[in-house]
């Protein structure tokens, strides 16, 4: 299964400059891109502009800068980040893999739309394959994973007394995403990261009735105590009590939220504003 990357290195001449995108626009258009870090991997000249482009625009998708049913636009795309027809090309073929867009006869590429239905059978797979991560990484016996995820749920609650919405979603993203990573198995860790990608696509398009986030740091708790404790029946449990009541919170909705759609891609949506958007997790 394909690995959503994170980092991407663009290789430099002799000169010291980046191929294909000069010094300057890649700060315009990829700010801050160019400092690469110690652990980006090398990459050939094409892999590094289409792993770029393939960032910002599944950003710009799970955003909601590009809505769904968004036609992408070779051309278009490849005009707004200054890169040429083939990494553009290969960063839509990416988002396809993915299941963020869907081909259409006569348009192609188009983002995917997802509706309730589809939305709770995504959350349906989620609920078996989260639960199976807390049962392994309960009995990992990784010792610094209590410690993380106290230090987050702790964070989390932070955000929850502070009413702070978007931080509790992106606390909530980092408590699974430790859970995944002590599991050991970069596979279902890929399933997962793919699966919450697409139902954070789905929010774009379908009435959001989660039960609170209240409820979500309570059943957080109890998940870290029967992790610490190597329980792996009780964490396998309360991980799947948790995704479904999420799943069944979504059966009970019967309105969808209406959107605007354009036809195609307008000027700037897929323009990124920070490097921590284009890096950040599902």
């Amino acid at each position: 299964m394909h690995r959503v990357l994170q980092k991407f290195a663009i290789p430099q001449d002799t000169n010291g400059n980046g191929w294909a995108l000069t010094h300057c626009m890649l700060h315009v258009i990829f700010p801050a891109m160019y400092e690469l870090s110690d652990e980006a991997e090398a990459l050939t000249r094409t892999d590094g502009l289409a792993g770029r482009a393939y960032l910002v625009l599944r950003n710009a998708i799970l955003s909601h800068r590009i809505p769904p049913g968004t036609r992408l636009s070779v051309p278009e795309i490849a005009r707004q980040l200054n890169i040429s027809r083939s990494p553009a090309r290969e960063a839509i073929t990416r988002i396809q893999y993915e299941g963020l867009a869907d081909f259409v006869p006569h348009r192609g590429a188009v983002v995917t739309e997802i509706g309730l239905d589809e939305l709770i059978e995504l959350y349906d797979i989620r609920e078996v394959l989260e639960g199976l991560a807390a049962r392994l990484a309960a009995n990992s016996g990784e010792t610094s994973l209590g410690t993380e995820l106290q230090r987050v749920w702790q964070e989390h609650q932070d955000a929850v007394e502070a009413d702070d919405v978007a931080r509790h979603m992106e606390l909530d993203v980092e408590f699974h995403q430790l859970i995944r990573g002590a599991a050991g198995n970069p596979r279902l860790g890929d399933a997962l990261d793919r699966l919450q990608g697409q139902i954070r696509l789905a929010m774009a398009t379908t009435a959001r009735r989660g039960g609170g986030m209240h409820a979500a740091l309570a059943e957080h708790q109890h998940l870290i105590a029967a992790i610490t404790s190597g329980d792996g029946d009780a964490a396998e449990r309360i991980a799947r009590d948790h995704i479904r009541r999420l799943r069944d919170s979504l059966a009970a909705a019967q309105d969808q939220q209406a959107i605007n759609k354009p036809d195609t891609i307008e000027p700037d949506m897929i323009k990124p504003s920070t490097i921590d958007e284009q890096e950040q997790g599902v």
